[in-house]
């Protein structure tokens, strides 16, 4: 009952401030291999963008019989307190459909240029269903380059990386998108390396993604 009551006040914290988010974004990748379905929103909570809170939600289910144990769902809400224009210190609240509930602080540094975004994301996590103290790092980056009018040649990756106690290593990705940008709308090309422990899975296929920003103020 209390992980149905976390994943469904999360969900609903998801809906509430993605459906009025500064910024959000929308991507379906899919191939033979594995269907991904990622919602992100990133809005400030006070006029004076001191505080922001970041929605997370993914759903992923993978096409192979045996690779069907590794189908994934999670919902994430972080608050974060921003110390200046690239660096964030957040308090997060996580429920993954296998690892279960978890808090987390973590520490968001960004920064931006013309053609190039970089994002890490290092995480203090402890873990209700085993109790332990763990470690995370999120890393993210994308190029984009001005082909013709509003059409960019685009690059990203996005890298996650857990390790129990900071020793054993649980679970990771990579994924690639190569393809074009036009105005709010990106598509390409996607590939995705998962690793569930000692289980490394390759993904193919296709992805789509929107850009949604509601108003004129940069985060």
């Amino acid at each position: 009952m209390l992980k149905r009551n976390t994943l469904f006040s999360l969900l609903l914290l998801t809906i509430v401030y993605g459906g009025h988010a500064q910024v959000s974004q929308l991507e379906l990748a899919s191939g033979p291999d594995k269907t991904d379905f990622t919602s992100f929103s990133f809005r400030p909570l006070v006029s004076n963008e001191r505080f922001t809170i970041a929605t997370l939600a993914f759903f992923q289910k993978f096409h192979r019989q045996e690779e069907i144990i590794f189908d994934e769902a999670g919902v994430q809400s972080t608050l974060y307190w921003n110390l200046n224009q690239s660096i964030s210190v957040g308090s997060r609240l996580y429920y993954n459909s296998e690892t279960g509930l978890s808090e987390g602080l973590s520490i968001l540094y960004k920064v931006q240029w013309t053609n190039f975004v970089l994002s890490a994301i290092p995480t203090l996590v402890h873990s209700e269903k085993t109790g332990y103290l763990n470690g995370e790092l999120f890393l993210q980056m994308q190029w984009t380059k001005s082909l013709k009018g509003d059409l960019k040649l685009l690059l990203s990756t996005q890298m996650f990386a857990n390790w129990d106690q900071f020793s054993h290593h649980t679970r990771s990705f990579q994924q690639i998108r190569a393809g074009l940008a036009h105005e709010n709308i990106q598509y390409g090309l996607a590939i995705d390396f998962d690793q569930f422990g000692d289980n490394h899975v390759t993904s193919l296929g296709v992805f789509v993604r929107k850009i949604l920003n509601t108003n004129n103020h940069k985060p």
